[in-house]
């Protein structure tokens, strides 16, 4: 009898260390995780400083001349046409400019800090539906936007929708910017107790792009417009979203005729199956 209650100790007290271990390791890995993304935003802070007196500056400094040189040449030198090309200019490196500022402040919003969620319920047809249509104002006459699941019309999920739409709207930009003719797919549906989302579509959709270091990137000598012509900035922040909401995200380009996006994140769903009847 003492030595079964001798084992029975024994085996809790083993138990108990490995309970405790586990436990210990959990929060070393999320204290690691938040150390990594305190210094990704530090980073990310050092970076915009960095690039800020040589990737800002030649723009700004163009915008500057144009206007100097419209307010200084008098009236009666100054010819129309030459106005309205200074104009388009000083409009073009303004776009150039806004464009990666408020890239860049978008990403910032995921690196480093954990946002506020705002989680509704919507129906997940709709909202589908409304992506399809946005896409459309970026694709190219001969491309189609099509969606596709298995999931029922009537299919709810919680989400947070901001965050969605941003996250959508990302990918189906890089998919109309590199699809000429064809069809941008996407399809949704049910997987491991989330919402999974695939948007397929023809061309190289810069792959490679996902796993690559943005702050390097960004430290390059044309990184404004190497920036501003490629997908970089926006899916280094579909990859932070789906990463803050506890998902997945990837691409893939195949034999450089077809890119797939695919993410997954935690979604709580009702109303799934097709053959439900609504009353």
């Amino acid at each position: 009898m003492e030595v079964v209650l001798l084992i029975v100790i024994v085996v809790l007290l083993l138990g108990a260390g490995v309970g405790f271990f586990l436990f210990r390791r959990h929060y070393q890995q999320l204290l690691k995780m938040a150390m990594r993304r305190a210094q990704k935003s530090e980073q990310l802070k050092a970076v915009f400083i960095d690039n800020a007196c040589h990737t800002l500056r030649t723009p700004l400094n163009a915008i500057s001349g144009y206007s100097t040189m419209i307010l200084e040449t008098p009236d009666m030198m100054m010819q129309p046409e030459h106005v309205r090309e200074l104009a388009g200019n000083i409009e073009k490196d303004s776009k150039q400019l806004l464009g990666f500022v408020d890239q860049l402040v978008e990403l910032s919003k995921f690196e480093g800090i954990t946002p506020s969620f705002t989680f509704i319920e919507v129906n997940l047809t709709e909202l589908m539906a409304s992506y399809r249509r946005e896409a459309l104002n970026y694709t190219k006459p001969d491309v189609a936007v099509q969606v596709r699941t298995d999931l029922s019309p009537h299919c709810k999920g919680t989400l947070d929708t901001n965050f969605m739409h941003q996250l959508m709207m990302h990918l189906l930009k890089n998919a109309a910017m590199h699809t000429t003719q064809g069809d941008i797919v996407i399809k949704y549906g049910y997987e491991r107790k989330g919402i999974k989302v695939t948007i397929t579509y023809t061309g190289i959709g810069q792959a490679e792009l996902v796993g690559a270091d943005i702050y390097s990137f960004l430290q390059t000598e044309n990184a404004l417009a190497d920036v501003n012509e490629s997908s970089a900035l926006g899916l280094a922040t579909c990859k932070a979203i789906v990463e803050v909401l506890g998902g997945e995200f990837y691409m893939e380009t195949e034999a450089n005729s077809k890119t797939v996006a695919t993410f997954w994140f935690p979604c709580k769903m009702r109303d799934r199956r097709k053959d439900l009847i609504m009353l």
